[in-house]
């Protein structure tokens, strides 16, 4: 069952910078893949492998579908907000403000979030460290982001208000995922990226007419296998523990940490250079996620003589 009030443990810790890693990956395996493939093709390999990975780990294994209808509907609501609109509306808006412009606004998703959460459920309320968290961390993806990207917000107001609906879907699905907590996190992950490719398949076969396409090369489709089966399959497997052990407004906190891990990657694996904003906004990112998480800064508030006492 869903915790009765979710927190941000040492284990919750580790699946969250485990699922920003594995998110951040995603856009160096985008990067390469999208040479030869269209975006919207990717988008449904992404999810349709993971799919067919996934739903042959619960064949062959001691895990069971679930077989009522309204879980079955509710599973294709959260593919449809997690993965259909969301990815389309991104698609659309990168196309049109560039990918640093869009970064910044998936930074909202925490605010989407923490407020859905506010509204629609009893454990999730909002609280001062916890905007102040927030803002502090989105402030810090604005810090990592160049001059051109902010400036780029303006530019097409269509676009912008495409990003916002996209990471809004985001909220919305961080708090509908709840639903499924009294369910094994492969089987709810199968269950969505099944849904969510039955539902982008339409779409794919009349825009992108990918049966009409030649094959591409081995690296772009070593790179959809990776954008797959780790970033995909794995990474909504660990979304769905997460949420059930955190809560959707701790989970989307992930969207602060796709930027620093996807500017480690980029340093570690393509060799591009670090820079001072790019520092500075991990530490705002960092010290948000502090604030946060709470615990440092009630150990400081103790007074000085329970610590030490505690200490020996």
């Amino acid at each position: 069952m869903t915790p009765t009030t979710p927190k941000l443990d040492g284990r919750s810790w580790a699946l969250l910078v485990a699922l920003a890693m594995l998110w951040s990956a995603s856009f160096i395996f985008i990067k390469v893949g999208v040479r030869e493939i269209p975006i919207l093709t990717l988008v449904l390999l992404r999810v349709g492998l993971a799919a067919l990975v996934l739903n042959a780990v619960i064949m062959l294994g001691s895990r069971r579908y679930p077989t009522e209808p309204t879980t079955l509907g509710r599973y294709a609501v959260m593919g449809t907000l997690n993965n259909v609109l969301p990815f389309i509306l991104i698609v659309f808006a990168t196309a049109r403000i560039g990918a640093g412009s869009a970064s910044i606004l998936n930074a909202t998703t925490p605010i989407f979030t923490l407020v859905i959460a506010h509204l629609a459920t009893r454990d999730e309320k909002m609280n001062a460290a916890k905007v102040v968290g927030i803002l502090l961390g989105v402030a810090g993806v604005v810090a990592m982001t160049d001059a051109d990207a902010v400036i780029g917000l303006g530019a097409d107001f269509v676009a912008v208000l495409a990003m916002l609906g996209a990471t809004f879907c985001y909220g919305l699905s961080a708090v509908y995922g709840r639903r499924f907590g009294g369910i094994d996190p492969i089987v709810s992950a199968t269950c969505q990226l099944t849904a969510s490719t039955l539902i982008l398949a339409p779409f794919v076969l009349v825009l992108d007419k990918p049966y009409a396409m030649a094959l591409p090369g081995l690296v772009p489709i070593a790179s959809v296998l990776g954008l797959a089966l780790l970033s995909t399959a794995l990474a909504f497997v660990i979304f769905y523990a997460l949420i059930t052990r955190a809560g959707g407004t701790n989970t989307m906190l992930v969207t602060l940490l796709i930027p620093v891990g996807g500017v480690f990657l980029s340093w570690a694996l393509l060799d591009e250079a670090f820079t001072l904003d790019e520092a500075a906004g991990m530490l705002l990112i960092g010290l948000g996620l502090v604030v946060i998480d709470g615990r440092a800064l009630r150990q400081m508030k103790r007074p000085a003589a329970v610590r030490r006492a505690e200490e020996d």
